[in-house]
């Protein structure tokens, strides 16, 4: 296979098998589902149109996504509709083509006034404690989440209220919460909050929409079964089966794992302190934000070499903290070989600035057959739609 580096490899059978686990796991223990993948955690078109293919829905969270997905052609009525920032024209839209849309915000509301059909069917995103009910597990431990309507507070109840007096019918509620663990006590935290509201309310749902933030592709971390079955456990006790969907929302749990990275040495240097070694990648690629303490890598290199103590190696870009990892008594790199990072299909791709390079090269594996499904950017195609 000759291909230019860097590029995004997707593995098409991994992805795949990954995903028959989730579909699996739903199956057995909650027969009546919808998976919507997450188009914020990668939007490649391919990507996109596989999972569309596939049976998912689009979880989009905002105009822009909302439309790419009737662009790669999702049915009107399999998107469903999240987040703060979806428009005014989308909103209504959405509602009036039957898409699942959980409201987010007080204006949402306003505009279910300009809504054409008779019945009006909303779901609504719930705030709650997760850090009370998980402690340590949370994103944000002393401020607590920013997203849905507040269950502690009233705030929920209130809005309730409001649509049952608008006729509003509400089908269902999105508990996505984020957590530092993604641990198996977040969702039963989900689980028991979404009885909770259906027995305190009354509710009749069509669906509990629990979000993503699943675990996938690691055998040492929790599997989709054991999400699925804890949180079937719970909600047995509140929901018919056969009455209520069960959605689940996942990105990085069907897209982080058969994802590589490939990079090539161009260069390496011996300085005072070290010996660097440059690649043609580059770690916002892998790792926009720059969080990250390790990647999961491998070395494909040719012949026998001597072991070296301590190569850094480093990405392409003018900063200095633009480096990958430390090559500890590991063989001695030279220009030509490459360094492949795996399990980088998560936040990568979307995230990726347009800094020094542009978008590479994406290519789909499938039995050792190389597909090249979005071209590299060049210069003609970051000026598009500019003047200059």
């Amino acid at each position: 296979m000759n291909y230019k580096t860097p590029c995004y490899v997707i593995h098409e059978k991994e992805l795949d098998d990954n995903f028959i686990k989730l579909t699996n796991a739903l199956q057995k223990h909650w027969n009546n589902y919808i998976i919507g993948y997450s188009y914020k955690t990668n939007a490649l078109p391919w990507i996109i149109k596989h999972f569309n293919d596939l049976g998912c829905y689009a979880e989009t969270v905002s105009e822009d996504e909302y439309n790419l997905a009737k662009l790669i052609g999702v049915s009107k009525d399999k998107i469903v509709y999240n987040g703060p920032i979806k428009t005014k024209d989308t909103f209504i839209e959405a509602v009036n083509n039957n898409c699942i849309v959980n409201i987010d915000s007080e204006r949402e509301i306003e505009w279910l006034d300009e809504v054409d059909i008779p019945m009006r069917s909303v779901g609504i995103r719930v705030n709650f404690n997760i850090e009370k009910m998980c402690k340590g597990q949370s994103q944000c431990p002393e401020d607590g989440g920013r997203f849905g309507f507040c269950y502690e507070n009233g705030e929920l109840g209130k809005t309730i209220d409001i649509l049952l007096s608008k006729k509003v019918r509400i089908s269902g509620l999105h508990l996505h919460t984020s957590s530092k663990s993604r641990g198996l006590d977040i969702y039963r935290a989900i689980a028991e909050v979404a009885c909770r509201i259906q027995k305190e309310y009354s509710l009749e749902l069509d669906y509990v929409d629990v979000g993503g933030g699943f675990f996938g592709g690691l055998p040492t971390k929790p599997q989709f079964d054991e999400y699925i079955s804890l949180m079937e456990s719970i909600l047995i006790k509140c929901f018919d089966k056969q009455k209520t969907k069960l959605i689940v929302e996942p990105g990085m749990a069907v897209i982080g794992a058969p994802v590589s990275y490939i990079t090539t040495v161009i260069d390496v240097k011996d300085t005072e302190f070290n010996r660097f070694v440059i690649t043609d990648g580059t770690r916002t690629s892998i790792d926009p934000l720059m969080t990250k303490k390790a990647y999961f890598h491998r070395l494909k290199i040719n012949g026998e070499r001597y072991v070296h103590p301590k190569q850094v190696v480093c990405g392409y870009t003018c900063m200095e903290h633009d480096r990958l990892f430390e090559e500890l008594e590991g063989p001695t790199l030279q220009m030509g070989d490459q360094i492949i990072y795996d399990k980088v299909g998560a936040y990568t791709m979307s995230l990726t600035p347009l800094f020094i390079k542009y978008f590479p090269d994406v290519y789909v594996e499938n039995n050792g057959k190389y597909d090249l499904v979005r071209k590299a950017w060049e210069p003609e195609q970051y000026v598009q739609l500019s003047k200059y």
